[in-house]
């Protein structure tokens, strides 16, 4: 298997194509304009800084940009940064192309949208189901190919819908354990909590926030959505209700970006699994990066924790 940016130790020089995920222009210290880089392939990203960069560099090196790069690996920080000797961008004679620099979900579109498929299909309340069935099939493309986030958890291609699946996975292993639980509801908050983000955010590749996204968020924007949905499908009731507070509170307290907190049982269970199956996903990609007996980048998300790997779990 061919190494990634992240599997490279520090001290090391590289010689790689990488996939421009963002540029950014900032003026240094001496007054000179230098770019920041997010470079990625399939093993992850990496910043990098390109100084004085010209503007000519700032048309030629731009997102969803494919570049060779000469580098060497610093730790900075704590964390990795690619100082670049040498920076150019391919041409026609490049074997490269767009998708073998993109990270994606380690399951298949089709299996996890035919989890998807039966989750709904187990759903025995029908104005709860109709709903959740119309908004996935509405957005049903970008749902299967869309990042979870833009960074800090399932920030991949198809990210959105393998963090869904395995929520769904954990919510119906505590139904079993807490039968009190609806798991309708339960079923639907987990598939709905984060649709908005396909409106929220541009899309799989360079994802940043769209203009719907800085103004109004997922949240808000999949409350409108399932408003809509109820009407256009004649539902009325409590149901409805209920499926936007779920939404609504999923992030657990306001300073999290809840505008309420969770107030039914169902969206408390919600909060809980949403913040678990984040959690493990930044802790597993942290700690696969580290070989046993060290101790990880720090997570920024994590209250800026370095996490240890143990020398046994070799």
């Amino acid at each position: 298997m061919t190494k990634g940016i992240l599997d490279y130790d520090f001290g090391v020089q590289v010689d790689l194509y990488l996939l421009i995920k963002s540029a950014t222009k900032g003026i240094a210290s001496n007054g000179k304009p230098f770019l920041t880089l997010i470079l990625q392939d399939q093993s992850g990203d990496i910043e990098a800084k390109l100084w004085d960069a010209n503007e000519e560099d700032e048309k030629n090196y731009t997102a969803q940009k494919i570049v060779k790069i000469i580098g060497d690996i610093h730790n900075y920080r704590g964390k990795s940064q690619l100082k670049i000797r040498q920076i150019r961008r391919t041409g026609p004679n490049d074997a490269v192309k767009l998708e073998d620099f993109l990270e994606t979900a380690p399951v298949s579109q089709e299996d996890m949208n035919s989890k998807l498929t039966q989750y709904i299909f187990d759903m025995k309340n029908p104005s709860i189901q109709r709903i959740t069935r119309h908004l996935l099939k509405k957005h049903q493309k970008a749902f299967l190919e869309y990042p979870a986030a833009t960074k800090n958890h399932h920030e991949f291609v198809s990210g959105l819908v393998y963090h869904v699946v395995s929520m769904l996975d954990l919510a119906k292993s505590i139904a079993t354990l807490y039968p009190s639980l609806d798991k309708d509801l339960l079923y639907a908050g987990v598939i709905l909590h984060d649709m908005g983000k396909v409106v929220e955010l541009s899309g799989p590749i360079s994802t940043v926030y769209t203009v719907e996204g800085n103004l109004l968020g997922h949240i808000t924007i999949m409350v409108n959505e399932i408003g809509k949905a109820a009407e256009e499908l004649g539902i009325s009731g409590e149901e409805v209700l209920i499926l936007q507070h779920l939404v609504l509170s999923h992030h657990g307290k306001a300073e999290w970006g809840s505008p309420k907190p969770p107030l039914i049982k169902e969206a408390e269970i919600l909060h809980y699994i949403d913040n678990l199956d984040a959690k493990m996903n930044m802790l597993d990609r942290a700690l696969e990066r580290v070989k046993p007996g060290e101790f990880t980048e720090r997570v920024y998300a994590l209250d800026n924790r370095s996490f240890y790997k143990p020398i046994f779990q070799k």
